[in-house]
């Protein structure tokens, strides 16, 4: 997750866009750069790592000028480099975007033909080459930007300057976030707050398809096509910590609300819907691979095993092929049928996990080929991986993890995927179906969380209970397991998460008046409830005639369950081995809420550590 930070006017900047990067090292970043413009014209100074190596380079000869742009970059074209950090520049322009543009190979093509030659392998670049061209054919900036987006196919917050526009910036929002700083004789941009706080508090929320001239007496805000635009400003109040989180009270709240943005990021320039099928970068599976493995072993600890869980499904069910599912901790310590026909997959949130580390290693040693899903760019795991699958979710603060759970489930549908294409168990339009729910995922998670309020509400009911039961069946059975897992990881109070068909084979003996049931029970389809709605509808009976009291979450228009239930929360309906990324986030809102109420530590819940790096 890139941040952005942007400045005109009648202070010398350098040392004001380093400040303002610190703000957002948060976020997480691989390398850092900035971009100042003054008498000698552009100057761009760029650091692989953390913001001391940039801090370094920039004692030995600091940039004069009072306009300029800074970014921390999170690698996603191109490894982690000097070559490769922002700002990029050609032709007396320079660029920091943040987003993925789907055609930069083709654009890169057409622009090489023409004479052009690169410096980096990132897609950001070509917003450099496409600007400076249009400006040599005599168009301002903001109309040169213009053209340049017209050509561009992808998401993009975007920032320009040019020499030709020695006091200006020009910026762009699509699907990624921006804001707008106002102050006096300056104004700023950012991809976050807490980047411009120290300097103002009135800011300008960017919307989607937003373009912004910002100069030191003012902003311009128009659409694509040039025509104005009236944003409020606001005021904002938060403290240092706040802006950080947001404005959220915590960081876990934070990133439940981040999950629409990092399905996003997860899933784009990936998912092809007009072809039905996937590609993915930094996986070389192709067919000739696909054809020499017999099964995949997923190995996984905590969230992770429960995202893997789901996995299995979505690969079984798409590409045919059988798959097994380990606990990390437990596969190392056995004798695991792996060997050169296996393909292990490694899911890790920081491909740090030292079991999970310990289990990868331990089938490659066997000769399986070895694939990680995972966040961190340049983590152990993705360096010993043959193919890479990053999540992009952005980093995760808090301890519990949220949208690093999502995000690896729409990973593992997009690998699920594409092997089903590659086998041929899944043919063109299929698969288009399912890229289609896969790309409307994002969406129905924004509506799923408009119901937070109802959400809390059944939060504080319960908030005093000492146990609670968590029941799914199918794709919601990880559900239940990783909603228990988050309800005892934060709130401290007894949860377990059970296939709802097994109740009757043990755990029906808790329940009791004081016994709640958390009941995941969303139907396939609203055509076809499906087989594990019916079942679950009996399991709900079974906890009521013993007293038990049922929080249900069911689907939109559902008018079975709301009659069972003593607490109904509703959620949109999709594709049902999908669906458990939308069912998840009312367990999250539920086990947050729950402990917020109860008065724990949220973000950093004793005896837990982010990463286990250690056995």
């Amino acid at each position: 997750m890139c941040g952005i930070v942007g400045y005109v006017g009648d202070e010398e900047c350098a040392t004001l866009l380093v400040d303002g990067l610190r703000k957002l090292e948060y976020r997480g970043y691989d390398s850092a750069g900035l971009a100042v413009l003054g008498k000698e014209g552009l100057s761009v100074v760029r650091a692989k790592g953390k913001l001391a190596n940039l801090e370094k380079r920039l004692g030995e000869q600091t940039p004069q000028g009072m306009t300029g742009i800074g970014h921390t970059r999170w690698a996603t074209h191109g490894k982690p480099s000097d070559e490769n950090a922002h700002p990029h520049k050609y032709g007396g322009v320079a660029v920091v975007h943040n987003g993925i543009i789907e055609n930069h190979l083709e654009l890169k093509e057409t622009l090489a033909h023409a004479g052009h030659r690169f410096s980096s392998e990132t897609d950001t670049e070509i917003f450099a080459h496409l600007i400076a061209d249009e400006e040599k054919s005599g168009k301002t900036l903001p109309d040169a930007v213009r053209a340049a987006l017209s050509k561009v196919k992808g998401t993009y917050a975007l920032a320009v300057m040019s020499e030709r526009s020695p006091e200006m910036l020009v910026v762009a929002k699509n699907a990624s976030p921006l804001v707008l700083g106002l102050g006096e004789k300056c104004n700023f941009v950012a991809s976050d707050v807490p980047a411009i706080l120290a300097h103002t508090r009135d800011v300008i929320f960017l919307e989607e398809g937003d373009f912004a001239v910002i100069t030191k007496k003012g902003v311009e805000l128009t659409d694509r096509s040039g025509k104005r635009l009236a944003r409020s400003v606001r005021r904002i109040d938060w403290t240092p910590t706040m802006a950080e989180k947001n404005g959220h009270k915590h960081f876990m709240h934070k990133e439940i609300h981040e999950q629409a943005r990092a399905l996003t990021d997860t899933i784009r320039g990936r998912a092809s819907v007009e072809e039905g099928d996937v590609y993915l970068d930094g996986c070389k599976l192709d067919a000739k691979a696909v054809a020499a493995l017999d099964k995949v072993h997923v190995v996984a600890c905590g969230t992770s095993w429960h995202a893997s869980l789901t996995g299995k499904l979505m690969i079984e069910t798409l590409a045919r092929m059988p798959v097994e599912v380990d606990l990390a901790s437990e596969f190392r310590y056995r004798e695991p049928l792996v060997n050169s026909r296996t393909l292990c997959v490694a899911v890790s949130q920081s491909g740090e996990t030292a079991d999970t580390l310990g289990s990868f290693r331990e089938a490659k040693s066997r000769g399986a080929r070895g694939l990680a899903i995972c966040n961190v760019v340049g983590s152990a795991l993705a360096r010993e991986a043959e193919d890479v699958l990053y999540t992009h979710a952005g980093p995760e603060i808090g301890v519990a993890s949220t949208k690093a759970f999502t995000t690896q489930l729409a990973a593992l549908f997009l690998l699920a995927v594409r092997l089903g294409r590659l086998r041929g168990t899944l043919d063109a339009p299929a698969a288009r179906k399912h890229l289609e729910a896969l790309r409307e995922l994002p969406m129905l998670v924004e509506r799923t969380l408009k119901h937070e309020g109802e959400i809390q509400q059944a939060a504080y009911r319960f908030s005093a209970a000492r146990d609670l039961l968590f029941l799914g069946r199918g794709p919601q059975y990880p559900v239940a397991l990783e909603g228990a897992l988050k309800l005892k990881e934060i709130s401290y109070i007894h949860a377990e998460g059970y296939a709802a068909g097994e109740m009757k084979h043990g755990p029906i003996a808790l329940i009791d008046e004081n016994m709640p049931v958390m009941v995941l029970a969303p139907r396939d389809s609203e055509t076809n409830p499906g087989l594990n709605y019916e079942k679950i509808l009996g399991n709900i009976q079974e906890v009521k005639a013993r007293g038990g009291r049922v929080i249900a979450i069911c689907s939109e228009g559902d008018t079975m369950v709301p009659r069972l239930a003593e607490c109904t929360i509703a959620i949109p309906q999709t594709n049902p081995l999908l669906q458990p990324i939308i069912s998840v986030i009312p367990t999250q809102l539920f086990s947050y809420h729950v402990a917020d109420h109860r008065g724990t530590d949220v973000d950093q819940p004793r005896n837990l550590a982010k990463s286990v790096t250690v056995e």
